[in-house]
């Protein structure tokens, strides 16, 4: 865990002091270097911060709620494709110092476009089921430790908004620092490092709880790790593909190489970014993603009432107490972990739109310009007066759309890992490339195939 003394002793090291030091690391054994590592790390644990929202958090209660233990792989495999993808685009923009937008311009500027305005509208759109969250869990929150609640009405509904209004205050302020690079830069990112700590946390001590009370079958967990038959059922698909959208989004995809960037990495920072990436958004997704299912699959998978395509983690959180867990694992402290995963994400989104609409219109990233941009999802936080009507169907739905949006990115960085006049000599070559190229269509396939079948059985050809 970074502190604010390695912090200041990295600010103040030249490049060949960083570069001597991450040198050093590369030489120790995996798991010292995985230590030396982390207290460097940054970039990676924004990804996780946007990848845990409420697309993870109900695409997780949904696999778990309604299929049991039989789909945990779903999202370990969807991470696996991300992160192979995250490396290719680490590797790009850390090799060449090129901004991604003008990368992906190498290849057809309509298809920077296309990537840039994807971004942008996925990450206004997520916001409108990403406030109503946050404010739902807020209220949570307070009802539990307070004792304050409304009934449903025009009451709540303003009440509700006045608890997004302060979400997104916090989330603004946040991301219009964020621009100052720096020392702002890196206390940020280990405000991100704790947040997705106290997540897994918080998220471990519901399925500790469950454990306890004998509503996990560990052994049907683990045999649900392994990969079994796909559902044919029209939301079991959808499921499928909002695991799959949740993951590494076409949002996250734009994101990522300017936040490398941001941080002064070049070359000599392409192994950590690789360590980087396992560390703040593999482990972070795979666990928490994990867990919510398991404690989902115990608590919920065994009531009557039809949930599938209906399940909102304010739902979830009544039926964990039902089940037998408690006031505090199953409302406050599950409560608290789904708020954390949505302002993390919130602020990111933020984040994606200034730098979309920096590129698009050559805004320089600390400009007012770009800061303006980033205020871009403020409407979303309008959600609260639809969430009621809405809710969960609206997150599983875009998580979707967003996995229809992702060989966009893929695409790209498949063609643009194979041009020398980028890579110059840094271009894989011989066995590696080999093996480079093929993971990366592999993801590709994989992606296009999902929305193949998705699309297929929609519409009944299935």
């Amino acid at each position: 865990m970074s502190d604010s003394s390695t912090d200041s002793a990295t600010l103040g090291q030249s490049d060949n002091e960083q570069s001597q030091l991450l040198a050093d690391i590369a030489k120790r054994p995996p798991l010292a270097r995985a230590v030396g590592y982390v207290r460097l790390s940054g970039p990676g644990w924004l990804q996780g911060a946007m990848t845990l929202g409420g697309g993870s958090a109900i695409a997780s209660l949904t696999i778990g709620g309604v299929y049991g233990y039989e789909l945990l792989w779903v999202q370990p495999l969807a991470m696996l494709i991300g992160c192979i993808m995250l490396f290719a685009l680490s590797h790009q923009t850390l090799t060449t110092g090129e901004r991604p937008f003008k990368a992906m311009s190498r290849i057809h500027p309509a298809l920077a476009w296309g990537w840039a305005l994807a971004a942008l509208a996925s990450s206004i759109i997520w916001g409108f089921s990403h406030y109503p969250l946050s404010a739902g869990m807020a209220e949570e929150v307070v009802t539990v430790t307070t004792g304050f609640q409304l009934d449903d009405g025009n009451a709540r509904e303003l009440y509700l908004f006045a608890l997004a209004i302060i979400v997104w205050a916090f989330c603004a302020y946040t991301a219009w620092h964020y621009g100052k690079g720096g020392s702002t830069v890196r206390l940020f990112e280990n405000g991100i490092k704790w947040l997705s700590i106290l997540t897994v946390l918080a998220f471990a001590f519901v399925v500790v709880t469950a454990s306890w009370n004998g509503q996990v079958d560990w052994l049907r967990v683990l045999h649900g790790f392994v990969p079994g038959n796909l559902p044919t059922d029209s939301d079991g698909v959808m499921t499928i593909m909002a695991a799959l959208g949740a993951a590494v989004g076409i949002n996250m995809t734009f994101v990522y190489g300017y936040t490398l960037l941001n941080r002064g990495w070049g070359k000599a920072q392409r192994e950590l970014s690789r360590y980087d990436i396992i560390m703040g958004l593999v482990l972070p997704y795979v666990l928490v993603t994990s867990l919510i299912s398991i404690a989902a699959a115990g608590a919920l998978s065994s009531i009557d009432t039809d949930i599938s395509g209906k399940l909102s983690p304010a739902m979830a959180s009544q039926i964990f107490v039902q089940a037998g867990l408690g006031e505090v694992p199953a409302r406050l402290i599950f409560s608290l972990g789904i708020l954390g995963m949505a302002v993390g994400s919130l602020v990111m989104h933020m984040l994606t739109c200034g730098f979309a609409a920096s590129e698009m219109f050559g805004w320089p990233t600390n400009s007012l310009r770009y800061r303006l941009a980033l205020l871009l999802p403020t409407p979303a936080v309008l959600g609260v007066f639809v969430w009621s009507s809405m809710g969960a169907y609206v997150v599983l739905p875009t998580s979707a759309i967003c996995g229809v949006l992702l060989p966009i990115a893929y695409i790209g960085w498949l063609l643009l890992n194979n041009r020398r006049d980028y890579l110059g000599d840094d271009m894989p070559a011989g066995r590696k490339r080999t093996i480079y190229n093929a993971a990366m269509l592999l993801c590709i396939l994989t992606v296009i195939a999902s929305v193949l079948y998705t699309t297929s059985v929609k519409l009944g050809w299935l």
